[in-house]
């Protein structure tokens, strides 16, 4: 019986450690060639010396479990190298198939503590990183649909990693958050740019027990308790994850697009879309202060402290607990 990924090829942008090196692993598994991308520096925050040991350990493993994986060592944020990743799967499996962005970066400070570098490499990393491999992959499959490969509908799969830090906010995280929505933002522009070309693009926002999470989750238990889900698992093991992405990444998700998904845990939650809680129309030609005062203060007097756009109740989300289980 063919696997799901058989014949296919597949890049994972941060993927010598962490949720990147349980999501190759996976999609690996699944039957994918994959192209392992890992830049190897050993800081959470992008520092130290750049390493092929990671990306080249994750292959290595790959390669003995009888799969296909070369590895590349390189910086998504830079316009060029992102070219080459993309570059590399295609000359070496024929063609590119998957993306995967998951490399990213921690710089956390709060917002008026924050430095410049601090906000720009944040949010190089994460969003622009995200853009480039983007914009090339995109290019890759357009050009084939364009030469009349499928009949203009080429297979091709972008799953993003996004981060809870954006739906509900994270105080000490204004660059990491902001980034993060705006891996949103262009998921769902590449959703809608590349359907036609039989393309989809997916968001999830993970929760895992990872290198740059370690602080974070210092505190919790290291084994299941009273969230076991059957499995074994640390709660916030990234195996929990790796699962979504490959589902996403098969032809089975071909229905799946434009969509973002919260996974921990052995749960995955659906995240509906905003939509327009109040509309006030103006009885004039133009607002006036004094109007929007009428309206507008009425409206928020009542409004508990603290709540805002921001969706915090995502972050009390369990296995078997809260929301509509299926």
């Amino acid at each position: 019986m063919a696997l799901p990924l058989e014949g296919l090829s597949a890049i994972v942008t941060g993927a010598g450690r962490g949720l990147g090196r349980a999501e190759a692993l996976e999609l690996a598994r699944l039957g994918a060639a994959v192209v392992v991308n890992d830049y190897g520096r050993p800081g959470r925050d992008g520092s130290g010396e750049v390493s092929t040991g990671p990306a080249e350990e994750v292959a290595a493993a790959i390669r003995a479990a009888g799969g296909q994986a070369v590895a590349h060592i390189g910086d998504v944020s830079d316009h060029e190298q992102a070219r080459e990743l993309v570059e590399l799967a295609v000359a070496r499996f024929g063609r590119l198939d998957i993306l995967v962005n998951n490399a990213g970066i921690l710089r956390d400070r709060m917002v008026f503590s924050m430095s410049e570098d601090e906000w720009d490499s944040v949010v190089r990393v994460h969003l622009k990183g995200h853009f480039n491999t983007t914009r090339f992959a995109s290019a890759h499959w357009r050009a084939r649909a364009k030469s009349g490969e499928g009949g203009g509908r080429v297979y091709g799969r972008v799953v993003n990693t996004s981060s809870e830090a954006f739906l509900a906010g994270s105080a000490g995280q204004p660059n990491y958050a902001a980034a993060k929505g705006g891996i949103v933002g262009l998921t769902t522009s590449t959703a809608l740019a590349l359907a036609k070309y039989g393309v989809t693009a997916n968001v999830i926002c993970p929760r895992a027990r990872t290198r740059m999470t370690e602080d974070v989750f210092a505190g919790l238990p290291g084994a299941p308790d009273g969230t076991d889900t059957g499995t074994g698992l640390d709660p916030l093991a990234p195996e929990h994850v790796a699962p979504l992405v490959g589902y996403l990444a098969s032809p089975a998700a071909a229905q799946v697009n434009g969509q973002l998904l919260v996974v921990h845990g052995g749960m995955v939650a659906i995240v509906e879309r905003p939509r327009v809680q109040a509309k006030f129309d103006t009885k004039q030609d133009a607002f006036t202060y004094d109007e929007l005062d009428g309206l507008l203060t009425p409206y928020y007097v009542d409004r508990p402290e603290g709540e805002t756009f921001a969706a915090a109740e995502v972050l009390a989300l369990r296995h078997g607990q809260g929301g509509d289980s299926r």
